[in-house]
């Protein structure tokens, strides 16, 4: 049976997130989505936990219901089930220089994550955000977890990020031995981001022997499932999922839902505030300062993987999992009908699209043309269609500016008036 799971995402309780980021929200968006399997979030919080504790039911195999008197949505049948997550930030000093890392961690039960919890609240202040941080080495941070659960999935999250992450250009490491050492064999997966996609990473040979992964961060519900995990089992359960990680099993990870990794906010090099962006060509050629300010620019993703890779784009491992370049779905309608994402019309579209069509990833994945046509606008339709076969142009992101989706269809006015 296939299953759908976006894996990290935040509660209300991290900062900049949206006040709607509960459990019986997350549960009816998911739905919405197709989503099969949500992470929590967030678990390290106090008062989320209590939350999780309050609203959750564990089912016995380390996944967890939304208990039904905390259900929004009764006239959907779909079950949706939790992980419990979280995500944690290291700040600290390494080789002369300071590191930035977030890294991801899975628990099956809240007996666990409470010793979990109690071990590292004696090192930082756990309830001063839902993502903590926390001055202590990645590796150490690994031990000290596994110390108290040997079941935990460790995941180092958005590998590529400038700012936060593994092999951030800004804070990061060139290896994932150098960052995590010893504890490196304990880490089955590694999550790609936003702003990179399987390609970019399979040029790294050093990162074939972990799986790749790909989740939403989502701060807002609707943003969940704009990047996912797809699986294929008949025993669904905390332990199968860290299986079929640990043993990269082509037959059950089906494939990984990708944003268009140029529509990321980082995946280019330049500065926001000067409203500049370069490849990593160009960038090298500036010799990475910003010709408008003279200050050293902001290094994507690109020029990052570039600069640690040993392998030419294209090249693919033996154990690559598929992968699948999918826009959410209400980028696609603004783009169509040329309305900003936020608009009466696009929501509108949006919410009589999902009706029809059961949910977000049910249109975006398995519909075909005829049976898009009869639920919207034959151009949002072959919109769909055009962003399966990559008939779309993307405006690279940098510095923290999501890039932007362009369909080579042209809209029709009076279509677009039809509805409305």
């Amino acid at each position: 049976m296939r299953y759908i799971a976006d894996l990290h995402l935040h509660s209300k309780y991290s900062r900049a997130t949206s006040k709607d980021m509960v459990l019986e929200v997350l549960d009816k968006w998911g739905k919405m989505k197709g989503i099969d399997i949500l992470g929590t979030g967030d678990f390290t919080h106090p008062l989320w936990l209590r939350e999780i504790k309050e609203k959750l039911e564990p089912l016995g195999n380390g996944l967890f219901k939304l208990k039904d008197e905390f259900i929004l949505d009764k006239e959907r049948d779909k079950q949706l089930f939790f992980i419990l997550s979280t995500e944690i930030s290291c700040i600290y000093s390494k080789n002369g220089k300071v590191r930035r890392i977030h890294i991801l961690f899975y628990l099956p039960t809240i007996e666990a994550v409470e010793k979990v919890n109690s071990a590292l609240a004696k090192i930082g202040n756990l309830q001063s955000d839902g993502r903590p941080i926390l001055g202590l080495d990645a590796q150490e941070l690994v031990k000290v977890v596994l110390e108290v659960s040997e079941d935990a999935l460790i995941i180092p999250a958005h590998i590529w990020t400038p700012w936060f992450s593994l092999f951030g250009s800004n804070s990061g490491f060139d290896s994932v031995e150098e960052c995590f050492g010893e504890t490196t064999e304990y880490i089955y997966a590694m999550e790609t981001g936003l702003s990179s996609d399987p390609p970019m990473n399979w040029r790294l040979s050093t990162l074939d022997r972990f799986v790749l992964v790909s989740n939403s961060d989502a701060h807002s519900p609707e943003n969940l499932g704009r990047e996912a995990n797809v699986f294929n089992t008949d025993n669904l359960s905390f332990e199968e999922l860290k299986k079929i990680l640990k043993e990269k099993d082509k037959k059950k990870f089906l494939y990984t839902i990708e944003f268009f990794p140029q529509e990321g906010k980082y995946h280019y090099d330049g500065h926001r505030k000067c409203g500049l962006s370069f490849s990593p060509e160009e960038t090298k050629k500036l010799k990475g300062i910003c010709p408008k300010c003279h200050r050293p620019l902001t290094k994507g993703v690109l020029y990052r993987v570039d600069s640690l890779a040993d392998r030419e784009e294209g090249f693919i491992p033996s154990s690559a999992v598929p992968f699948k370049h999918l826009i959410p779905l209400k980028e696609i309608i603004a783009e169509i009908i040329g309305q900003g994402k936020k608009t009466k019309k696009v929501e509108y579209l949006y919410q009589e699209i999902i009706r029809k069509g059961e949910s977000e990833f049910k249109v975006l994945l398995d519909l075909p043309f005829d049976e898009l046509k009869k639920i919207t606008l034959p151009e949002i339709a072959q919109g769909v269609i055009d962003m399966r076969e990559g008939k779309v142009k993307v405006i690279p992101g940098y510095d923290g500016l999501y890039g932007k989706i362009l369909f080579e269809k042209e809209k029709t006015k009076k279509e677009q008036n039809k509805l409305f």
